[in-house]
């Protein structure tokens, strides 16, 4: 059966048949926590973009923040003092923790922390200081001039009417600060200053140089040529009949006479349980988070694998770890493909699989010296510490704020009381692992010898398993039991199978 392409190698063949030179664009309005539902829009891009360095294009990868956007609403994890600031733009609102520049800043700060460690590294553009810096000014002039042929574009694509005295620039009031309460007067290109009046009651004019900025659905296209952006992914809201990306095409077409990028179109990641994602709601699980519980390569395996057009269900609990060990067996199956696209970094990391390492550190007791001598009974490679520790790191946080019940577990200091329900049957298999126990040599034949005991007592393995589990554990259900047991201490195991077997 034919290989089936990897989706970003089609975006970069189709990306292609247009030119050989190309920049991708991703960003974000960085109103609240940057989460993993954002994550998608930013390893899309980066994947088309190392797809395209791979096809041998000259390609660069961009990431814009939209700093300059207003705060639309006093969202749920603001304080009440945030009222005052609601229509100003982001850059210009004080940071929520007193320790950034600005609120932009605050949320920016730690997603670029976690942009290094998923291995993207874009060149990034702040919207406030692109204005400022006069990178819009060619953009606004056109737009001011040709305000009724862009509110045409609008009216008939979108198929919404404008108001009368709608204008594409916003300017940012001197008195109140907001640009969502003013309204363009009149302006003067030569001197690049713009005149408005705002419903606050004041008046005043304006530079072309930070003074305000495009509205969004002019912004967007602006942004295109300036930035020479040819390849995009956003969300399914803008790529809607009639959104912005259909009226986009339009402005950028027939008003800055640039083609518009080539269009990758996402669906939305649900937090399971809780819908879509969303910084204003708080619907949120942050990437930094994330980074706290899962490599990074996990990550960007989470959004690779699937064409960025199928939704995705996240669920940080029983299925992440699934994911995990799909993400550690994938260099040896068929989809190589992704696996290349979803490595972060140089480092290759440990080879020890996750799931073992969730049985293995709650076996050492969270201690990490202790660690490296359990995982070395199960014959791994623990010379590597520095990468078996990140790893420990991902699954102690893992286990305390996303693992299912039925994944922890502790090792009984004391026999287990469950111990004294045990009848002869039981008590006799377990005299015979005592027996046996010193013959096996590894998880694998631990395993195979319980069936082969099961089996030879015309017992059921079944229940031969949870007696075991009883034994170490008070529980009926444990780990996966040969590898479990290989990872504890050999006398321990004799000791108290010859308790449990004597009660």
């Amino acid at each position: 059966m034919a290989e089936t392409i990897h989706w970003a190698d089609v975006v970069a063949s189709e990306a292609l048949k247009k030119g050989n030179k190309h920049i991708i664009a991703s960003g974000i309005t960085p109103s609240g926590n940057i989460h993993i539902g954002n994550m998608r829009e930013v390893v899309t891009a980066d994947a088309a973009y190392r797809a395209l360095l791979d096809a041998g294009s000259e390609a660069e990868l961009l990431y814009i923040a939209d700093t300059y956007d207003p705060l639309r609403k006093v969202y749920p994890f603001l304080d009440d003092s945030y009222e005052a600031h609601v229509g100003k733009p982001l850059s210009e609102i004080p940071c929520p923790c007193g320790n950034h520049p600005n609120y932009a800043q605050h949320f920016l700060e730690p997603f670029f922390r976690s942009l290094d460690q998923l291995g993207i590294k874009p060149a990034v553009y702040r919207a406030d200081e692109l204005y400022k810096a006069g990178a819009y000014v060619g953009a606004i002039k056109t737009s001011l001039v040709k305000r009724d042929e862009i509110a045409r574009i609008i009216e008939k694509v979108s198929q919404r009417t404008l108001e009368p005295e709608w204008n594409p620039f916003n300017p940012i009031c001197n008195e109140c600060g907001r640009l969502t309460t003013t309204k363009v007067t009149g302006f003067n290109l030569e001197s690049e200053i713009v005149d408005y009046t705002c419903s606050c009651g004041s008046s005043g004019t304006v530079s072309m140089r930070g003074g305000g900025k495009l509205t969004w659905r002019v912004d967007w296209p602006a942004r295109w040529p300036i930035l020479g952006v040819t390849v995009e992914p956003f969300g399914k809201d803008h790529a809607s009949a009639g959104g912005s990306y259909d009226t986009g095409k339009r402005i950028s077409s027939e008003i800055f006479e640039y083609p518009a990028p080539h269009p990758i179109v996402y669906e939305w990641i649900n937090l399971k349980g809780k819908g879509a994602m969303s910084s204003s709601t708080g619907v949120t699980v942050t990437i930094s988070d994330m980074l706290d519980v899962v490599p990074p390569e996990v990550l960007r395996y989470l959004i690779i694998r699937s064409k960025p057009e199928k939704h995705l269900e996240f669920d940080p609990g029983l299925p992440l770890l699934n994911l995990i060990d799909e993400y550690d067996n994938l260099d040896e199956s068929i989809d190589k493909r992704a696996y290349q696209l979803s490595h972060a970094g140089s480092e290759e990391g440990t080879k020890i699989p996750f799931r073992h390492m969730v049985t293995a550190v709650q076996i050492a007791d969270h201690s990490f010296d202790y660690l490296l001598t359990v995982l070395a009974r199960g014959e791994y490679d623990v010379s590597d510490a520095e990468n078996i520790r990140k790893r420990a790191n991902n699954v102690e946080k893992w286990l305390e704020t996303f693992a299912p019940a039925m994944v922890k577990f502790e090792i009984q200091k004391t026999l287990p009381p469950e111990t004294r329900n045990f009848n002869d049957e039981q008590r006799h298999a377990l005299k015979v692992l005592v027996e046996r126990l010193p013959g096996f040599s590894d998880g694998q034949a631990i395993h195979e010898g319980i069936y082969a005991i099961a089996q030879e007592l015309e017992m059921n393995p079944k229940k031969l398993f949870q007696t075991i589990y009883q034994s170490i554990l008070g529980t009926k259900s444990g780990p996966r039991l040969g590898y479990f047991l290989v990872s504890l201490e050999r006398d321990f195991l004799v000791e108290r199978f010859k308790a449990a077997g004597e009660v």
